[in-house]
């Protein structure tokens, strides 16, 4: 009788050796790891999504989290205890007001293209504050607009969501929320009011992809 299909020709390993394969993939990675990733590195038969689930729950409440970020995971410092690492995590060199502004656009309403940005912002957007953004890794170009000249859009990375502790972009806070933090001026900067009020964000403009080329 022919062995099923559905049946490995080698047992995978227990699950508890899956999730320590698991965790010293993901230590040892500076970047987020796929699912998919993580099935190519590990044996034949095992089930990283399930070995996750399990390894998620070890690690709450303990110094070190396992999180999504975009569709990939990482191990990451404890949200609470960020204080500790804040000398070894200062950014060196800050970003202009134009460069955050841009940021900030682009991550609200994303994908939008240049022209789109300088709407907002009511002024024009340098090629130099572009460029910055995209090497710190934290805008990259998105798809084509299907309109005439076919203009590139821009939206946020993965490494973006990973310096945020960000899962996806829909967790980014609305204008409520940065004004309580003390983030932004009770008084809206120019283009904010085009920004959404709360947790809203390009993700649910779906409807809109027959306007962008693949």
């Amino acid at each position: 009788m022919s062995k099923p299909e559905n049946d490995s020709l080698f047992e995978a390993p227990p699950i508890g050796e899956q999730e320590r394969m698991v965790e010293a993939i993901l230590f040892a990675s500076a970047d987020p790891v796929s699912v998919q990733d993580l099935i190519g590195r590990m044996p034949h038969g095992c089930d990283p999504a399930e070995a996750i689930a399990y390894l998620r729950k070890r690690y709450e409440g303990r110094g070190v989290n396992l999180v999504k970020i975009d569709n990939a995971w990482a191990i990451r410092t404890a949200p609470d205890l960020g204080f500790l690492m804040q000398k070894e995590s200062v950014e060196t060199r800050k970003l202009s007001r134009a460069a955050i502004e841009t940021l900030a656009i682009i991550a609200y309403h994303q994908p939008v293209t240049r022209a789109d940005i300088e709407e907002i912002r009511g002024v024009s957007v340098s090629r130099g504050t572009l460029d910055q953004l995209i090497e710190l890794e934290w805008i990259r170009f998105g798809r084509r607009r299907m309109t005439p000249g076919r203009p590139v859009t821009f939206v946020v990375t993965a490494t973006f969501l990973d310096h945020f502790g960000l899962e996806s972009a829909r967790d980014l806070p609305g204008l409520k929320d940065l004004r309580a933090a003390g983030l932004l001026e009770n008084r809206p900067p120019p283009g904010a009011a085009d920004l959404p009020d709360e947790e809203d964000n390009a993700d649910g403009n779906d409807d809109q992809t027959e306007l962008f080329e693949e």
